[in-house]
């Protein structure tokens, strides 16, 4: 079992360069999307697909000039259709060309677009998502793909669990993290109290790195632990991500769950995404 990303020709909407790795990324979310909406088809009433920074909805990979489709598009296609999708993304050109994209794809899909920062708009897109009641449950996959480490807040999240839900979470720990790791320490800097919604934590690395333990896994633990303290299961099991140029570490992909089916589906992702060690 396996999902191969969708190459698709340039249509003039607007459509940003991401990195080779982005395949990567693509593809364990296309394979994850599609276990977890046929899956729980027959166990939930409605199943909704909410994407933080959903983009433009396609991709132009920076050496190739290739174009492929993204986290919205992919979720948008698998074989059993999500009952409702909601799309968040600051940036308003990109908002527009996915809409675009998005209806021509899937032109009888319930989907809602929400212009603007989630961290600032989570009361919208929690507004969106179905109320479940007795005899109708509802059940979402929220895909959190940020720019950076501090692109979602911990605090977001723990606003949207308050519903039935999983994260499909990139963590940056490598590519802005590791670089930043002097500025973040700063007495000053609030990117990583942020990140945890914690302001303790300098004193918890302070312990740990005298036992050897590198920054990103540290945060990748606190932030573990963070999600544990909100009802989620306390797996560990995230894929690394390389660049494709010079191999360099970049980001983890990781799965939230309250539910143990989740990492039986998480786990076939893994078996069948390329081969990167997990963090953990």
């Amino acid at each position: 079992m396996s999902y191969e990303v969708t190459f698709v020709p340039d249509d003039g909407l607007y459509c940003p360069e991401i990195g080779g790795w982005s395949l990567d990324k693509y593809r364990m979310l296309g394979l994850y999307a599609s276990l977890f909406s046929t899956g729980m088809k027959a166990k939930w009433e409605r199943r909704i697909y909410v994407d933080l920074y959903a983009g433009s909805g396609y991709g132009k990979l920076q050496n190739s000039g290739k174009i492929v489709q993204g986290s919205p598009l992919i979720a948008l296609t698998v074989k059993d259709p999500f009952d409702k999708y909601i799309f968040c993304d600051e940036d308003e050109e990109k908002l527009t060309a996915l809409e675009v994209r998005a209806r021509r794809v899937a032109p009888t899909a319930d989907m809602v677009f929400i212009l603007g920062d989630c961290n600032a708009r989570v009361d919208e897109i929690l507004q969106a998502i179905p109320t479940a009641s007795p005899g109708h449950g509802v059940l979402s996959l929220c895909f959190v793909d940020p720019y950076n480490l501090v692109g979602v807040r911990f605090a977001t999240l723990r606003q949207l669990a308050v519903r039935f839900i999983d994260f499909f979470c990139l963590l940056a720990l490598h590519m802005d993290a590791n670089r930043n790791y002097a500025r973040y320490l700063d007495e000053d800097a609030d990117q990583v109290d942020k990140f945890l919604d914690l302001t303790d934590w300098r004193d918890r690395w302070n312990a740990a790195k005298w036992d050897g333990l590198k920054f990103p896994k540290f945060l990748a633990r606190e932030f573990s632990e963070q999600m544990c303290s909100i009802g989620f299961l306390p797996e560990y099991a995230m894929k690394e991500v390389r660049s494709d140029e010079k191999n360099l570490r970049l980001y983890h992909l990781a799965l939230f769950s309250r539910s143990r089916l989740a990492f039986d589906y998480w786990a076939q992702v893994l078996k069948y995404s390329t081969d990167q060690t997990s963090l953990f």
